[in-house]
């Protein structure tokens, strides 16, 4: 017999009409189970940078409304070694966050467009290239536009090393929508106050993660 929950095996003809009967789940159910346990990803993936710039939201709301503007988590000489990690999410106002906060986004979803492996390999590689910013530099910087700078140019190299469509197309779409950050990278074009140097390495950064992502096993595609 056939029923709505998949095979049901009846044994009747063995047991003189009196056996029992079996549910067996259908193979298409078990596909069906395992494709919903799965659908948490696809939300993890859309609330990634939605929590991680929440955190820079809330760090500039405690800042401003308990700090008056004092609470500088910048990265610079002779701040501690978590700084590092604090500078990112760390601004200078709501309109500097502000501004980041319009780019970072969809930046930020062309690259989880590639790969979720593409987006952590950009931020770690952006904190790393903090480094000897940090160390040598002499004035500190804070905010997203070195994670910015990274997914930037993650986005425009890819394209040009896959020569598939799909990195092709997030190229393209990058170099239209966000090309005219591009002049930010050099020291005379950018604004008084604009740490150009957190441009440039997190730039660097994200070229540098297009070339550990392509090294890395593609045998389940992106994930």
């Amino acid at each position: 017999h056939q029923s709505r929950y998949g095979h049901v095996s009846d044994h009747s003809s063995e047991l003189n009409g009196h056996g029992p009967l079996r549910l067996v789940r259908h193979p298409h159910d078990q596909q069906r189970h395992h494709r919903s346990d799965g659908c948490d990803v696809p939300r993890a993936v859309i609330a990634l940078p939605l929590i991680l710039l929440g955190i820079a939201w809330l760090q500039e709301l405690i800042d401003q409304l308990v700090f008056a503007g004092r609470l500088n988590l910048a990265m610079g000489p002779g701040t501690p070694w978590w700084s590092l990690f604090t500078a990112p999410f760390s601004h200078g106002g709501f309109g500097h966050l502000l501004a980041n906060s319009l780019v970072f986004l969809p930046l930020s979803y062309l690259v989880l467009a590639r790969s979720t492996r593409a987006y952590v390999a950009v931020w770690i590689a952006v904190i790393l290239m903090e480094i000897p910013v940090w160390l040598f530099w002499p004035v500190g910087a804070h905010g997203l536009s070195g994670v910015v700078y990274g997914l930037l140019g993650y986005l425009l190299l890819i394209g040009f090393l896959e020569r598939r469509p799909l990195a092709i197309l997030l190229s393209l779409i990058t170099l239209l929508l966000f090309g005219s950050a591009l002049p930010g990278l050099l020291p005379w074009a950018s604004p008084a106050g604009v740490s150009w140097i957190g441009h440039a390495t997190g730039f660097i950064a994200g070229l540098i993660a297009v070339k550990v992502v392509q090294k890395e096993p593609q045998a389940s595609g992106s994930s």
